[in-house]
């Protein structure tokens, strides 16, 4: 990377110049991403990084935030309740929330109804049951909960939640402060992990699926999304929504 002030060619990980000290990257005003000190637009998410550069008009606009009124402040007649929430996916929203019952923090996935069959609901039932048939393992997301919550106010004006529904399946379970593998080889340089990682991620995920087939459970959709790490980098399988156990008819 050519430095703007003294010309001189610098390595491309480099923040300031190594001759001259001039700073080489530039930090996003809106999302906080670096760039580089000749880019006019962040790579991020599109802003301009100086006054004098008027937003592109293909700019995405930034997801309007739902208002706090809006989120549901709690769960289960105020056993889970909501510090924030954390995502959205195909089918469920996703909360930070606190179980006050047993004092802990958990991720409490609202199953979204809208097009939802008695086999998807079959579906999300048989995953608290292949869970609870796996019970407790050092590589498999720990479901702690599974229900039914009768659809309210507070609950049906969350986004991609249909009022109509007459109720909302939900599924608490330990919180994975690591994400999922799928995201992180997205974030990742060149799309390729640490070798190391990766073997680590490889061996803790044949562990799990060896303690399931143990047990007799199919997972049946075994992916980088559905691979997720503990805020310490510990590997776990989740999503058990298409399991079969072996000695069951299977739900198609």
């Amino acid at each position: 990377m050519p430095c703007s002030n003294c010309g001189e060619e610098n390595p491309s990980q480099a923040r300031f110049c190594m001759f001259c000290a001039t700073l080489l990257q530039t930090t996003c005003p809106q999302c906080g991403a670096e760039a580089p000190q000749e880019a006019r637009f962040c790579m991020s998410c599109a802003a301009p990084l100086s006054e004098d550069v008027a937003p592109p008009e293909h700019a995405a606009a930034e997801p309007p935030e739902t208002p706090v009124a809006e989120r549901p402040a709690s769960f289960a007649d105020g056993r889970y309740v909501v510090d924030r929430f954390l995502g959205e996916g195909g089918k469920k929203l996703v909360y930070l929330a606190h179980d006050e019952l047993l004092d802990r923090d958990v991720a409490f996935a609202l199953i979204k109804t809208e097009g939802l069959d008695d086999a998807s609901r079959q579906r999300i039932s048989r995953e608290a049951q292949a869970m609870g048939r796996l019970g407790s393992h050092p590589h498999i997301v720990t479901v702690f909960d599974l229900g039914q919550l009768p659809v309210a106010p507070s609950v049906s004006s969350v986004p991609s939640v249909p009022a109509s529904a007459e109720s909302q399946p939900f599924v608490v379970t330990e919180l994975m402060g690591g994400g999922d593998v799928e995201g992180i080889l997205e974030d990742a340089d060149g799309g390729r992990l640490p070798l190391e990682q990766a073997i680590s991620i490889a061996v803790e995920t044949c562990r799990g699926l060896e303690f399931a087939h143990e047990k007799g459970i199919v997972h049946r959709d075994l992916k980088p999304g559905n691979v997720w790490l503990t805020a310490d980098g510990v590997a776990k399988i989740g999503d058990f929504g298409l399991a079969v156990a072996t000695d069951r008819s299977r739900l198609t």
